[in-house]
């Protein structure tokens, strides 16, 4: 069952069709929820945001994808968690480990690697806000530029340049092993 046929179930009371949506957006919400400030509370952070997205789903454009609508939803409560706790949320980012092709055990390569995205995780964390979503988005949920952009809620202008900024930076702080 794709998107459209199970929000259209959805709506007409099939909760199966709406737990179809839950399931296949599940840990990408999550993902997001984590990799934009939730951290341990993005549990509770994606719960709600399918409770929102649940309730809203009348409202929902069917002419637009759920992909980008749900994870503004989720981004939106991502925020209200943070502005809520009256600091500023620790960003923990767990990359995957296909990022490095080195052998298994090579316990040399290992430690470079795990070196390299400790380097990379400590200066995206220092980030200003706007860069650092816009990063996050791009490169580590992987979302197109226009799906970015609907899920910051900016243009998509705004997107190009806080990503080209971030990681302007991020190769200042880090080095040329981004380029």
């Amino acid at each position: 069952m794709d998107d459209d046929e199970a929000i259209t179930r959805s709506l007409d009371g099939d909760l199966n069709a709406y737990e179809a949506l839950v399931a296949r957006y599940s840990a990408l919400a999550h993902r997001t929820a984590y990799l934009l400030g939730a951290g341990d509370e993005a549990e509770d952070v994606v719960q709600e945001a399918f409770v929102k997205a649940f309730r809203h789903l009348p409202g929902f454009r069917r002419e637009s994808p759920f992909r980008p609508w749900l994870l503004r939803i989720v981004a939106n409560e991502t925020h209200n968690l943070t502005r809520s706790r009256g600091r500023r949320a620790e960003l923990a980012l767990r990359l995957g480990a296909a990022a490095d092709e080195r052998a298994p055990d090579d316990p040399e390569g290992a430690a470079v690697a795990t070196d390299r995205r400790a380097r990379l995780l400590a200066a995206v964390r220092t980030l200003p806000e706007r860069e650092r979503q816009a990063v996050v988005c791009r490169y580590f949920l992987q979302l197109t530029e226009a799906e970015t952009a609907q899920v910051l809620d900016c243009p998509v202008g705004t997107v190009k340049s806080s990503t080209h900024r971030g990681l302007a930076r991020l190769r200042e702080e880090v080095g040329n092993e981004l380029a």
